[in-house]
């Protein structure tokens, strides 16, 4: 069954490696839906998270692909893992003195913040899941969008420990000190 599945890899902060792991799933044929990247509490080290729609079968071949990658560190599946997913949107909404106050109305109703203010515009931030998220952009619409721009999807599973989750007594700072140290040594492609 095709469903979306939202990947998430602990990464090693290098040149080229969102390249790396786009190229790894172009060739696979998956269309990414959102990909966002954003370094975590380790230094040097960055937490991907990566939605792309097909069965768990074809998920999993590229999983383990995705894991020969050098730079990747670990990266899971947390679909059933009853995840929770956000995106933020920024939208530039055409606002005039008559329709200002009812932009406003449906702000508060999304509880999405209104962060600049023109004479002809309104800009708003939301976050939520993408349903959240798409509903008040299908509201904004009819007031006129000049500008939207979306992050795509970040991801935690629910609950204690996840599977990328970083302890003191796990090995993986010894794996990046190490893989840090071998830096120099590696080609620059």
């Amino acid at each position: 069954m095709i469903r979306k599945h939202i990947l998430v890899a602990l990464v090693q902060n290098r040149p080229g490696v969102l390249n790396r792991i786009a190229s790894t799933l172009r060739r696979r044929n998956f269309n990414i839906e959102s990909i966002a990247v954003g370094h975590i509490e380790v230094s040097n080290l960055s937490r991907m998270t990566i939605v792309v729609e097909a069965d768990d079968a074809k998920i999993e071949q590229v999983r383990k692909q995705l894991d020969r990658v050098v730079e990747v560190i670990r990266i899971s599946d947390i679909t059933n893992d009853n995840p929770v997913a956000r995106e933020m949107a920024m939208i530039k909404v055409k606002a005039t003195p008559s329709t200002r106050s009812e932009i406003i109305q449906v702000v508060d109703i999304f509880r999405a913040n209104i962060v600049d203010v023109s004479t002809d515009s309104l800009i708003i931030v939301a976050t939520g899941d993408m349903e959240k998220i798409e509903t008040l952009i299908d509201l904004l619409r009819g007031f006129g969008i000049r500008e939207l721009s979306r992050t795509g999807t970040i991801a935690l599973p629910r609950g204690g420990a996840g599977p990328l989750t970083i302890e003191d007594n796990k090995p993986l700072r010894h794996v990046v000190d190490h893989a840090s140290a071998e830096e120099e040594n590696l080609p620059n492609w």
